[in-house]
């Protein structure tokens, strides 16, 4: 009698027994685990990672946990690029307030290995959908050549570190590089709406803070960060009271924040029909605008009447400048009109340059750097002032120099070859801008060009006071706009031509 059989189909899938690895791709990556596969492994894992966890220790217990977190985040990132953005847009926000909890883990790094994994994402994209004509604009162009010449700045003769640049060109060429990041995924007018209510919330979350700041008084990790060092108390600390700084970097940074999210909330106001959402806006902008007085900052302050002149050149008509003219009129009442209030008086010498005595050691400071400038074509090195300057070479040159500028400091670090190269970069940045404004039909994405070049257009006047566009949240948002200023317009584009053919 031969022996009985049983057969293995009964308990087994054919496709397993032909190839495990093909079922296990199926059932991962092409059924992304919405099966029962998935449902017990995931029910597996939320039985035995408890029991796990008892038996380690607690830095064990934390590394087993945040390696369960980064497993899957690293696959969405790559894999998902348009969440992998909302990420990067969310942690720029929120990187400060966690430093500031104490949490002793290198966040800088954690943001700069995001953008490395939306970097990668994108290649990998551009493999399955290859897409380059974002390179026929000539923002993509000079973008490109930026990042070239400081990747380049690595075979400077003169610089004095080479860690320096090490530890900086990270932060350059990976936040430049979003650019085309953003560029290429931004497809659709909802995803559009999606990212610009996105920064919109986390804007007026700072806002909220600052005036929680204001009202209530600092935090207690926050007023042992002020305390920490005097020099963070001789900046922060003027007349009496503390600069407000939300949960941003300093106060420089959250008011130049406040300041482009105000014209995007105000600019945005004109194109909602729903009444509740126009006046939300408005009150927000209003919002964002009181919070960016309560920062101190005197070059944030003349953005404002920059920014409400330069949209009346481009909306040139009668009712435009009638709201600018009575506009412009309360501001001369604010800026001349006697008070003892410290945030108004602060806010009135930003527009008297020669009573401020910051503004004057800044002058001397750019005197005396000039001859170096124009000795050294480019210049001391990507790095070689600031935090880095001050770490790698603490007794060169330039390591105590306060640059007090974004212009200053890119002169003194990338010579003068750099900022020709970084202004003619702004300046394509600003003109595109404008160019595509007065082409486009669409009254949204017309809407949304203009609010982006407004923004360049800010940056580009605070970054002569102040350095506008090297710090959390403000770089990263800052190529957003100009990847918005490139979308918008093919976007309009393309709708044209379907009507066209329509």
């Amino acid at each position: 009698m031969d022996p009985v059989q049983m057969p293995i189909s009964s308990t087994t899938p054919k496709s397993f027994r032909a190839s495990p690895g093909s079922w296990l791709k199926r059932k991962i990556l092409q059924e992304k685990l919405q099966n029962p596969f998935g449902l017990i492994l995931f029910l597996s894992i939320a039985v035995c990672v408890p029991f796990v966890i008892a038996y380690l220790d607690f830095t064990a217990s934390v590394v087993l946990l945040v390696s369960l977190a980064a497993i899957p985040s690293v696959y969405a990132i790559v894999a998902y690029p348009r969440f992998g953005m909302i990420v990067t847009l969310v942690m720029a926000y929120l990187i400060f307030a966690i430093i500031r909890l104490g949490l002793d883990f290198p966040a800088g790094v954690l943001l700069d290995g995001i953008e490395f994994l939306l970097v990668l994402g994108f290649f990998i994209k551009q493999k399955q959908r290859r897409d380059w004509s974002m390179m026929q604009s000539p923002m993509s162009i000079m973008m490109l050549l930026w990042i070239i010449y400081n990747v380049l700045q690595v075979l400077n003769p003169t610089a004095e570190s080479y860690m320096a640049w090490l530890y900086t060109i990270r932060s350059v060429a990976l936040v430049t590089f979003l650019y085309f990041i953003f560029a290429y995924h931004i497809r659709t007018v909802q995803y559009i709406r999606l990212l610009i209510g996105i920064w919109l919330v986390l804007a007026l979350a700072a806002a909220l803070y600052a005036f929680k700041q204001q009202f209530f008084g600092f935090s207690a990790s926050e007023l042992a960060w002020l305390t920490s060092d005097p020099a963070i108390a001789d900046l922060l600390f003027i007349g009496g009271e503390w600069r407000k700084f939300s949960f941003l970097s300093d106060p420089v940074v959250f008011s130049y924040n406040m300041v482009i999210t105000s014209l995007l909330a105000f600019c945005v106001s004109a194109i909602v029909k729903q009444w509740w959402l126009k006046l939300l806006l408005i009150i927000g902008g209003i919002a964002f605008l009181v919070a960016m007085l309560y920062s101190g900052t005197r070059g944030a302050f003349v953005l404002v009447p920059s920014a409400i002149a330069f949209y009346a050149i481009l909306r040139f008509n009668m009712k435009i400048f009638i709201g600018v003219g009575i506009i412009g009129a309360i501001l001369a009442v604010l800026i001349f009109i006697p008070t003892s209030n410290p945030t108004i008086y602060r806010f009135q010498t930003a527009f008297k340059p020669a009573a401020d005595a910051s503004f004057t050691v800044r002058e001397i400071n750019q005197k005396k750097i000039r001859p170096y400038i124009l000795s050294h074509p480019m210049g001391g090195g990507l790095g070689a002032t600031g935090v880095w300057g001050q770490r790698f070479a603490p007794d060169s040159y330039l390591a105590g120099f306060p640059p007090d500028s974004g212009y200053v400091r890119v002169a003194v670090e990338l010579g003068w070859i750099g900022l020709l190269l970084y202004c003619i970069l702004l300046f394509v940045i600003l003109v595109t801008g404008i160019r595509y404004f007065f082409r486009m039909k669409d009254p949204e994405l017309k809407t949304y060009c203009l609010a982006m070049t407004l923004i360049v257009f800010v940056l580009n006047v605070g970054n002569y006071p102040q350095e506008a566009l090297v710090q959390f949240p403000n770089n990263i948002y800052f190529y957003l706009v100009v990847a918005l200023i490139h979308v918008t317009y093919r976007l309009d584009q393309q709708k044209q031509k379907i009507n066209r053919t329509a």
